[in-house]
């Protein structure tokens, strides 16, 4: 876990982040004693819905203020209870005429303090009702005894459909019922690569690096089990769809799932996790629910929901909204039609669920676009690939392919590290590509257009250079070898068009000879070829050039951004896309 944090302490860090989000959405106001965010514009005709606990959760509870969703959050210390105070504050900060719903976490202070407020409230005249939200299967009903099930993300499922409800004019009853429906038809479980830390406090604990924790809470409470070796994506999401889905597991078989119900997904990132990696972790649990559960479902929520400050790690919540219409006696459409409602409140995901119509217009210009490329491809194919292509273009793949390890410690002192990795990449794909028509190969135009495509799947700035290059030689290729003025196939042709291709280049990058980087084994090679026709001398220029970029300070690139002292002594390698053109170049020549 990282234990880093630009504050230092927790002292004043929950005020600061109440006051950006006052700030940011201007309905919105702060009683900054009390740390109560509340909605100025919910009428006192609609039934307040509060919530709140700890802080460290972000963006529960205060990023949910708003048109129909919380009315207000009370927001306590980091992973701390707000005091009974501060919800009776909460309470006055959005009186109503309808009364007030206070939807609770599972969580022992926050059921005495909210508790209190409530009893307090109550005798002061008020309407006000508990909600206690508990949906966590980890611990299952053996282990969770008296206490009941842990709050978990599934709760800001509960807290959309109160709030939705509210928005529409529901009763107090039928607000307070759907609420509490929450704990009969959702199930929650999470996973953690690691604890969070707490700014000001001393890590306790840790997970093994080749481990994660099933059942993790959002408090850096223990999990339920510790599984190691590290399984793999599929293996933790099966597992933990087990915990929440399977019907034989009494102890935990808390909401019955059929293949008919509808169901909606809630994936919430803990806090640590990289966009990158969660998104992917939501579309594996995607995958592994309908092979191994049949179940698609028909709404997907997905973010940092409930944080934990910075813990590595996501939960699934599974909601049965058939199973909450029927206890409603509503149709499910009615229920979706809650969680599809609009909302002000800052955090809660724009999924763009609302009803929409496909482009009839782009459609056609599609279809249009189809059909120009079937007639382009039925066109004179140009002539066939020379016999030496494939061998020469199979050394060249070869020989960079050899040198990635010394590519990629090139980059390493002066990069980001992967650029012999996404050579490699490119030569394996073009690799792939001539050995699957070495025996029967296209004609020269097609295969260079395949080719032209690997190389664009290289991705960062050399892919996108030696991209822009091959289809650039392609075009202008295609106008010199096919008709109305078709010419032979000879060096001449082939100079001439990567000449042109060239000077394409130059219109999208301003990187010239000097500069430390590809550029500076094109230009003398491509320049050099014209000039002589002869393919060795130009590669041999090549090789050159690419040598001598390690005596250039970088003028593009990530290597621009390293300082003169880190920089002394790293660039006396060479630039390493120059160097990977210069050793592709060569091996092109040798396989000739």
């Amino acid at each position: 876990m990282s234990r880093k944090h630009f504050f230092p302490t927790p002292d004043g860090i929950v005020v600061h982040m109440l006051s950006s989000l006052a700030h940011r959405n201007p309905s919105l106001a702060l009683d900054t004693p009390n740390r109560v965010l509340y909605n100025t514009a919910h009428p006192a005709s609609q039934v307040s819905i509060i919530s709140g606990g700890g802080s460290g959760h972000e963006p529960a509870w205060a990023g949910f203020v708003g048109d129909g969703m919380l009315s207000a959050a009370v927001c306590g210390d980091i992973f701390a209870s707000p005091s009974t105070k501060q919800v009776m504050a909460g309470i006055k900060s959005v009186p109503s005429n309808e009364g007030t719903i206070l939807c609770i976490t599972n969580y022992t202070g926050d059921m005495l303090h909210f508790g209190l407020a409530r009893e307090k409230a109550a005798r002061e005249g008020g309407k006000v009702e508990v909600v206690c939200m508990a949906e966590d299967v980890a611990l299952g009903r053996e282990k969770s005894g008296k206490v009941g099930r842990r709050g978990l993300a599934g709760n800001l499922l509960v807290i959309k459909l109160i709030g939705a409800a509210s928005q529409n004019g529901w009763s107090f009853e039928r607000c307070r019922k759907i609420g509490e429906l929450g704990n009969e038809q959702l199930v929650t479980i999470g996973t953690s690569l690691d604890h969070c830390h707490v700014p000001g406090r001393e890590a306790f604990e840790t997970v093994a690096e080749d481990a994660c924790v099933l059942g993790m809470g959002i408090h850096n409470e223990p999990g339920l089990r510790t599984i190691s070796p590290m399984p793999s994506p599929e293996e933790i999401v099966a597992e933990m769809l087990r915990y929440l889905l399977d019907p034989s597991d009494t102890d935990r078989a808390f909401v019955p799932f059929s293949t008919d119900d509808n169901v909606v997904l809630l994936a919430n990132n803990f806090g640590g996790l990289s966009g990158l990696e969660f998104d992917a972790m939501v579309n594996v649990t995607l995958q592994v629910l309908k092979k191994d559960w049949k179940i698609v479902p028909s709404r997907i929520y997905a973010g940092i929901m409930e944080g934990s400050l910075n813990g590595q790690g996501f939960s699934i919540t599974l909601g049965n909204m058939s199973g909450m219409a029927k206890a409603m006696s509503l149709k499910d459409d009615a229920v979706i039609e809650l969680l599809d409602a609009p909302t002000s409140a800052p955090a809660w995901p724009k999924n763009g669920y609302q009803a929409y119509e496909t482009s009839k217009e782009t459609a056609d210009l599609k279809a249009k676009a189809q059909t120009s490329a079937q007639e382009s491809s039925s066109k004179d194919p140009g002539p066939p690939t020379p016999a030496f292509l494939i061998p020469a273009l199979r050394s060249a793949c070869d020989a960079a392919l050899a040198a990635e390890q010394t590519i990629t410690q090139y980059d390493m002192l002066m990069g980001d590290g992967d650029c012999g990795e996404a050579v490699a990449g490119v030569c394996k794909a073009i690799l792939a590509n001539i050995s699957s028509v070495e025996r029967n190969p296209p004609p020269l135009l097609a295969l260079l257009e395949s080719i032209a495509e690997n190389v664009e799947d290289v991705g960062g700035s050399l892919g996108a250079i030696l991209s822009i290059l091959a289809t650039a030689f392609t075009n202008a290729l295609s106008a010199a070898l096919l008709p109305p003025s078709p010419q032979p196939l000879d060096i001449q042709i082939i100079a001439r068009a990567a000449a042109t291709a060239l000077e394409g280049l130059k219109n999208y990058t301003a990187a010239r000879e000097g500069d430390r980087t590809v550029m500076d084994v094109l230009i003398p090679f491509v320049t050099r070829l014209g000039e002589t026709g002869e393919l060795g001398t130009a590669v041999e220029v090549a090789q050159q050039k690419a040598q001598e970029t390690s005596e250039m300070v970088p003028r593009f690139g990530r290597a621009t951004y390293v300082g003169e002292e880190m920089g002394e002594g790293r660039r006396k390698v060479p630039d390493p896309g120059a160097w990977a053109v210069g050793v592709w170049l060569g091996g092109l020549a040798k396989g000739m």
